[in-house]
């Protein structure tokens, strides 16, 4: 295997690992409307993230260095073509991240309430719009010869892009509730295992649609067998999710649910190798691992930090998470705070 589809294969690893952790971040956050049926509810479900969210969106901070370090060309592409997505992603994480901490600083429901509107738009629009670019990626933007992207925000909801946000929105969606019913008790557990079946169909139903659509868009591709491994695992995986869901086995279901998202996004760098950027204007606008990298000692050195470094960050978070692995209900919220 070149050093090339090495760190391809890291920067896909990092994207995997942000989508799967921020993705129930997003997921309890657009289900506070669902789910909450007052104050004390919605504190119950944003203290499950409590511990956790910002150490999962660190994951995006190291996915982007990466894509930075590794491949310059695609990352200066990107970020200039997909500059107001991107942008509006980054607000919204920052909105989101603000209302966290600000949202019970002041006893005024109305306080409450607004912050819990912006967690609630800073969860689904990130989800959204990264379903989108990502998409638009796998489906290709135009662009020239020089690597230089014409697309405009509009240009980006096409069908394609608008079904890749809307399956990233159900997917995280259900991945927070069956967080919620894995870290809380009584009727907010209960509440979340009754949404979760309601909302089961329809992800699925969408999923697969993308995931077809993805398969038929690269039929003619040598390596289709992986595609279409791939998107079979994350459907199984999902049906799985819904299964151990009806049964109550929120830990499992948690399980299933992780490898369906990291299936589907697995599948869609499988879909892109090895390019990173298709262009559909001109073959020579597209952007492949080879000259969209760095050079091969830079990629050499930065492979043996990484090596070192990524063992570490994993071992820490996966303590993170046994130290806070305990349910959580209403009774845990203080009595002033109701």
């Amino acid at each position: 295997m070149d050093i090339e589809q090495i760190w391809f294969a890291l920067v896909a690893f990092f994207f995997i690992g942000y989508f799967v952790l921020d993705g129930f971040d997003f997921g309890v956050g657009m289900a506070l409307p669902l789910l909450g049926r007052d104050d004390t509810d919605r504190r119950v479900m944003i203290n499950t993230i409590g511990p956790v969210w910002d150490l999962n969106e660190t994951w995006v901070i190291v996915a982007g260095a990466v894509l930075f370090a590794a491949f310059p060309e695609w990352y200066a592409s990107l970020f200039s073509g997909f500059y107001l997505p991107l942008l509006l992603i980054l607000l919204a994480l920052i909105l989101r991240g603000v209302s966290f901490e600000y949202r019970h600083q002041r006893r005024e429901p109305q306080w409450a309430a607004r912050f819990d509107l912006m967690i609630i738009i800073g969860s689904f629009l990130p989800a959204f719009l990264w379903g989108v670019a990502f998409a638009n990626i796998v489906r290709g933007v135009p662009m020239d010869a020089d690597h230089q992207v014409s697309i405009s925000l509009f240009g980006l909801l096409n069908p394609y892009g608008l079904l890749g946000g809307l399956t990233l929105v159900l997917l995280c969606l259900v991945h927070g509730m069956i967080f919620i019913a894995l870290k809380t008790e009584g009727e907010i557990r209960a509440r979340a295992r009754a949404m979760i079946l309601r909302f089961m169909l329809p992800t699925i139903a969408v999923a697969a649609t993308f995931l077809f659509w993805t398969v038929l868009m690269h039929i003619q591709v040598p390596h289709l067998i992986w595609i279409i491994a791939l998107a079979g695992l994350a459907a199984g995986s999902l049906i799985a999710a819904g299964l151990f869901s009806l049964r109550g086995r929120e830990g499992f279901a948690f399980t299933a649910m992780a490898l369906t998202i990291a299936a589907a996004v697995a599948t869609l760098f499988v879909s892109l190798f090895p390019n990173v950027m298709p262009s559909t204007t001109t073959p020579a606008g597209t952007l492949t691992i080879v000259n969209a990298s760095s050079s091969e000692y830079t990629l050499g050195v930065m492979l043996w930090v990484a090596l070192i470094t990524t063992p570490l960050v994993i071992g820490y978070q996966a303590w993170t998470y046994w130290v806070f692995r305990r349910r959580l209900s209403r009774d845990h919220i203080p009595a002033a705070a109701h």
